[in-house]
């Protein structure tokens, strides 16, 4: 793996990264490649936002519910198949380049900024 470009902590700082806890999910059989439609609560002070994700490997809809994972929320809204996703669910690849979530070892408040 290549290293990438060096960035300041400011550049990072950017990028709003928040715990969300999913209060909903579906299947989305329209996405052009298998992904689960998501609701997440980021608390008060951000509410209830949509994203989709392709991380049917590894989830069904039904686990989802009342885990808590990470997402950026300052990405402008971006349309994907017929649901407009409002935040970017973070992940990383397994070995076979299936997502895995991100989500805090342990319960943290909604709306939690990651620093």
């Amino acid at each position: 793996m290549t290293s990438s470009a060096q960035i300041t902590y400011d550049d990072f700082a950017k990028v709003d990264i928040r715990v969300g806890r999913i209060t909903r999910a579906e299947p989305y059989p329209e996405a052009r490649k298998p992904a689960i439609k998501l609701w997440l609560d980021f608390g008060p002070e951000i509410g209830e936002k949509r994203s989709s994700a392709q991380i049917t490997a590894h989830y069904t809809p039904e686990a989802l519910i009342g885990r808590q994972v990470l997402a950026v929320v300052n990405f402008p809204p971006r349309q994907i198949g017929k649901l407009l996703s409002e935040v970017l669910v973070l992940g990383l690849p397994d070995a076979a380049g299936e997502v895995v979530l991100i989500a805090p070892d342990q319960a943290v408040p909604l709306g939690g900024k990651l620093f």
